[in-house]
């Protein structure tokens, strides 16, 4: 994305911090996985949020002075000679620059220096990224800087800045939407390889191969998520992932998957016939499940309250389920369909953001129904991504095949 986009972020953010205020973001640090091996580094999606920098060990510094004056900072990594040899050459200030539109770029060397001089001057409020998902998870980095900057300076008042960038990130610029909208045309690109590479006799995994092929072909450092490929019963797990299975001759198999492009995420759940023939059963199943996602997709637009779409999605469901005789009261739904239909979408596949909350241009959400059938053997959900526009909705994935007659006429070419 162009440096702008990163610099209205910021503007946004600052405009909410007061006079007399630091903010610290770290962009995160590797992390060990066994002897001298590390897991590959993904940066913290805030620090990416707001500066564009894919590298670890950056630090980003804002200073607010009590006059309004305002400096903004990044904090590189000195250049190593000798493990440029072995890993390759860290950011340099004009890439750091150019990426961020940041203009005073500094070393991590200098980091403690400066804080010390700024808290010393005029900054009383320090805010950090103190988010904790969990109360058993384990202390981050900025929590445990948080603790020593309090224990160095007790005047100084440690704020969280988390949700301020939250409330940010949920409504989506059209750079933002541009990036969601590549990471869905190579998922597109990949759910067809799996359709067209789909037999009886292979391994789930053999079959998820193909879709990881286009990613790497496309340049996609990793996927959004791990990818569900699972196939006859697998598919009422909702979040099955070991992927091991035979594919079998008359069963379905349920992808949910999706490309990453400058870390924002694509969310695709498609189903389709291993053989490429859905049989009358399968057909009666999907249709009433495709009839709740078309259904739910109507009904997105600014003001609604985001949690009514799930009621839209059962209402659907319950009325096909009891039209085939499976349900006979509403409330037995709860068997085949345990999940709510959407999520926010974007720097992370479950992003930021509450669902108390009303729809609002610029959100990207998605909207996957489905219906598990375990005694059947039929899992089915089916998964597109929801841009919410002024007047309504755009649906970002439109273009990936979806209907019965579709995925059979697709898959028969094959």
């Amino acid at each position: 994305m162009n440096k702008d986009t990163f610099i209205r972020h910021r503007k946004a953010l600052l405009d909410t911090v007061d006079n007399g205020s630091m903010i610290i973001l770290f962009a995160g640090h590797p992390k060990k996985k066994s002897a001298d091996q590390e897991y590959a580094f993904t940066p913290n999606r805030n620090f990416y949020y707001l500066t564009g920098i894919d590298e670890d060990s950056v630090i980003y510094v804002a200073v607010k002075k009590f006059d309004g004056n305002l400096t903004e900072s990044l904090y590189i990594k000195n250049a190593d000679p000798f493990m440029e040899k072995w890993v390759g050459k860290t950011i340099s200030k004009e890439e750091a620059k150019e990426l961020s539109g940041i203009e005073d770029i500094r070393y991590v060397e200098n980091f403690k220096k400066d804080v010390h001089f700024s808290i010393a001057s005029d900054i009383y409020n320090v805010n950090l990224d103190l988010e904790r998902d969990r109360f058993k998870d384990v202390t981050s980095y900025s929590e445990d800087f948080a603790k020593k900057l309090q224990d160095k300076y007790p005047y100084v008042s440690i704020k969280n800045i988390y949700n301020a960038i939250c409330e940010l990130r949920v409504c989506k610029d059209e750079d933002e939407v541009n990036e969601i909208r590549k990471a869905i045309e190579i998922t597109k690109e990949g759910i067809e390889s799996l359709m067209k590479n789909s037999k009886a006799g292979i391994k789930e995994y053999q079959l998820e191969a193909y879709f990881n092929f286009v990613l790497n072909m496309n340049g996609v450092k990793d996927v959004a998520f791990d990818t569900i490929a699972a196939s006859g019963k697998n598919a009422t797990v909702l979040h099955y992932v070991s992927n091991e299975d035979d594919l079998k001759d008359g069963d379905l198999i349920l992808f949910d998957l999706g490309a990453q492009h400058n870390y924002y995420c694509g969310d695709i759940s498609r189903t389709f016939p291993v053989n490429g023939k859905f049989t009358e059963r399968q057909k009666q199943i999907y249709n009433i499940v495709l009839k709740a996602e078309l259904e739910t997709i109507k009904a997105i637009k600014p003001g609604v309250p985001f949690v009514s779409l799930n009621n839209v999605t059962k209402k659907v469901l319950a009325e096909g389920l009891k039209e085939l005789g499976i349900i006979k009261e509403d409330s037995e739904l709860s068997k085949y369909y345990y999940h709510g239909v959407s999520h926010n979408l974007g720097l992370d596949v479950h992003d930021v953001g509450r669902r108390d909350v009303e729809l609002k241009e610029g959100m990207v959400l998605t909207v996957e129904p489905g219906l598990y059938i375990e005694e059947e053997s039929i899992g089915i959900r089916i998964e597109d991504d929801i841009l919410v526009t002024k007047d309504g909705c755009e649906n970002l994935s439109k273009d990936i095949i979806k209907t019965v007659e579709e995925i059979e006429a697709f898959m028969e070419k094959k």
